[in-house]
Order: structure tokens, then C-alpha cells, then sequence
């Protein structure tokens, strides 16, 4: 009889419309939902080989909007990594950024929990409103990872999630 899979946990966090969704869809099934429906918390599973051995990585979608805070805060207590996600089309999604941090840094031990900051969107580069120098900046002070992601072209949606 085979052992069970090891499962990892993975917290998708962000704002709402910064494309947690989309590039959690991206990654289960290679496929994108150009439709916006807001999500009160979705849990999606998918075995994927990690450095040579086989996991099942959980990717718990959260609410962007904060009529759900309570789900999202089951969350921070039990995953074992999370990505912060936000749009280089909004400003403000950057921003949100930091609060997410905070409220890990509150419930968890911040220095013993991976985090990668995720720039989705890039395939609107054009409309780009958060620099690149600005992400990488701000995931240096705070000893994180940023990649620059695009649920709509699959750019380093694989990467993203699999590099925690």
C-alpha cells in the first residue's frame, strides 16, 4: 500500500480583482476565467512534483472582499505558506499588501512561514501602475520572494506557486 501524499497548504491572498482566482484556476487546470465572480473561499487540490518527490498542494482561494475576513483569518493560522497577490494595474492592491502582512505577522511567526509576493497581470503591462523596482523593493525589506505573474497568459503561474 502506498503512503499518503504529504499536503501542503497554501493561503492565496489579495484584494479583490487582483486575479487569486484566475491564477489558482491557472495552476489546477490550465485554464483562464475571464469572468469576475467574486469568491467567498474556494480549496483547490493538485499533486505536483516539489524537487523530486510527489505533494498534493491545497490552495485555499480567499475572499478579497472583507465581508469574509473570517474565513481569510482561518487561513493565516493554517497554511504552511501564502501567496500575497496584487495587480501592477492598481495601486491600491499594492498597497493592500502590507496589511496582509501585518495580519500574518500577528497570527503566525512571520520569519518561519514562506511568503511570495505576486505581481499578476503583467500582460497589461501597459497599464502598469506599480514599477517593478517598487515590488522587488518592498519583498527585499520585508525578505520575501516577488515574481511577476499573468494568469491570462500563464506566465510563471507554475513558478509562482510552486517556488514557496
Amino acid at each position: 500500500m502506498a503512503l499518503p501524499l504529504e499536503r501542503i497548504y497554501l493561503g492565496m491572498l489579495g484584494v479583490g480583482t487582483v486575479g487569486k482566482s484566475a491564477l489558482t484556476l491557472q495552476f489546477m487546470y490550465d485554464e483562464f476565467v475571464d469572468e469576475y465572480e467574486p469568491t467567498k473561499s474556494d480549496s483547490y487540490l493538485k499533486k505536483v512534483s516539489l524537487r523530486g518527490h510527489d505533494v498534493e498542494v491545497s490552495v485555499l482561494d480567499t475572499a478579497g472582499q472583507e465581508s469574509y475576513a473570517g474565513i481569510t483569518e482561518t487561513a493565516y493560522r493554517t497554511c504552511d505558506g501564502f501567496i500575497i497577490v496584487f495587480s501592477i494595474t492598481d495601486i491600491a492592491s499594492f498597497y493592500a499588501v502590507n496589511d496582509f502582512m501585518e495580519k500574518i505577522a500577528l497570527l503566525r511567526d512571520i520569519g518561519h512561514v514562506p511568503i511570495i509576493l505576486v505581481g499578476n497581470k503583467v500582460d497589461l503591462a501597459n497599464q502598469r501602475n506599480v514599477s517593478q523596482r517598487e515590488a522587488f523593493d518592498y519583498a527585499a525589506r520585508k525578505n520575501i520572494e516577488y515574481i511577476e505573474t499573468s494568469a491570462k497568459t500563464n506566465h510563471n503561474v507554475q513558478q509562482g506557486i510552486t517556488f514557496l
